[in-house]
């Protein structure tokens, strides 16, 4: 650099810094941390219809393929916020909730890609494995108490759930019967406590002659294995005993996706942070959530079996007083557009949809946002996946601003986004 360039150069820089200084001078926003303890995350695969459930709009006929909701709607217990009919048992609970009714991506038409969006926060990337909100909260935040996992998930397993860059440590324990609870906590019957004894005693040892190791991967290992010998403890494995609840009760749940949903309670109950359940039955309807063509012809199915599991999980919790330190999420991969299909089904929508917020201690609303008539545009209060993911970690008192780091790179909690102020008092 010549000595002309060097002044240049510096008299530019000069005329910067009193910018800099003041925006150095301009104090951060004071973080939004709510008082939740607990996740239960329920999972609509598929893509629930907005506007056949949270957002109802004006009566359509697929018949005549005039755009609208496919059922009627009823008011709430929220004045101006109304649902669908096959929600009937929600509507009194809306004042303990808040249907986010203008988040939005860009995923349209791929249901892999739209889930991984939903779990992780983000576009699928060939270069990062992003972890899951449920591995990033159990990283965060850890089990209640020891000896029992952080991280639950009641369905199928699946990478988008996965820890990604975080490592096993971070990961889940899953189960896909309620009957049965995870496979392989218990030991074989041919393997007596003493024998355990001695294969635990051998690991030890070997452990002790190993060399020390700073790989992330194999002392994440060494954790899996110590938090696996934990959970085959009596008092966990115990949580999987829904027969201790009372007949009236677990009723009252419904069928297998509502056992799941009492079963996400007594792992709130147990200390476990995040319960994922899975309600993409699609034996109900034949299709799930997925409603192109005749399945929309038993999506009430699917909406009846939503209303009385959420309404009996709200009701339980606050019961027992756990309402108001468990955020019960419920979300989607995409919503449902107002026109319908050649079949009489619709496609999918993904720039305007609802997810739904309870308890958790926060200010509930009925419902947040605006759509149009035909709950296709947002008119008011646009809010991203990551701002959808932010409201979550704020309820949890976790620093949504903060980096996790993949080896030296750092990685946004959130890609960015900011909590739904509103709904925190």
């Amino acid at each position: 650099m010549n000595r002309r360039e060097f002044l240049t150069t510096a008299s530019v820089g000069a005329a910067f810094l009193p910018a800099l200084a003041r925006a150095a001078a301009v104090p951060a926003a004071p973080l939004i941390k709510g008082r939740a303890e607990h996740v239960i995350s329920i999972w609509l695969g598929g893509g629930m219809g907005q506007i056949d459930t949270f957002d109802p709009k004006r009566r359509g006929d697929p018949a005549k393929k005039i755009a609208g909701s496919y059922y009627d709607s009823i008011p709430t217990s929220v004045a101006g916020v109304s649902v669908c009919e096959h929600l009937h048992r929600l509507a009194p609970l809306m004042d303990r909730v808040t249907a986010v009714r203008t988040v939005h991506h860009d995923v349209i038409d791929e249901h892999a890609a739209a889930t991984n969006r939903m779990h992780t926060g983000r576009p699928v990337n060939g270069s990062v494995a992003y972890p899951s909100l449920g591995s990033t909260i159990a990283h965060e935040r850890r089990a209640l108490i020891d000896g029992v996992p952080p991280y639950v998930l009641i369905g199928y397993p699946n990478v988008t759930r996965g820890p990604g860059f975080l490592g096993a440590r971070d990961s889940y324990l899953y189960l896909t019967d309620t009957s049965q609870g995870p496979a392989g906590l218990t030991r074989p019957d041919g393997i007596a406590p003493e024998r355990q004894a001695r294969r635990e005693a051998l690991l030890g040892g070997l452990r002790e002659t190993a060399p020390a190791t700073r790989d992330s991967r194999l002392t994440d290992y060494d954790a899996v294995i110590e938090q696996s010998l934990k959970l085959s403890s009596p008092e966990f494995t115990r949580s999987f005993r829904l027969d201790e609840e009372k007949a009236d009760l677990r009723a009252s749940y419904g069928g297998e996706f509502g056992q799941r949903c009492l079963l996400a309670r007594r792992l709130v109950e147990r200390g476990v942070r995040f319960i994922e359940v899975s309600h993409n039955l699609n034996f109900i309807n034949g299709t799930g959530w997925d409603v192109h063509n005749g399945g929309i012809k038993q999506q009430h199915g699917l909406i009846g079996d939503l209303d009385s599991a959420v309404a009996a999980l709200i009701t339980d919790l606050e019961s027992k007083r756990l309402l108001e330190k468990t955020l019960i999420v419920i979300t989607s991969e995409f919503g449902r557009p107002p026109e319908f299909d050649s079949g009489g089904g619709r496609g999918h929508q993904g720039r305007a949809f609802s997810c739904v917020l309870a308890g958790g201690g926060l200010r509930h609303c009925g419902a947040y946002g605006e759509t149009d008539e035909l709950s296709k545009k947002i008119v008011r209060d646009p809010v991203s996946v990551p701002d959808f993911f932010a409201t979550i970690h704020a309820s949890l008192g976790i620093d949504y601003t903060k980096n996790l780091y993949d080896g030296d790179r750092p990685v946004p909690i959130t890609d960015g986004g900011k909590p739904i102020a509103a709904l925190f008092g």
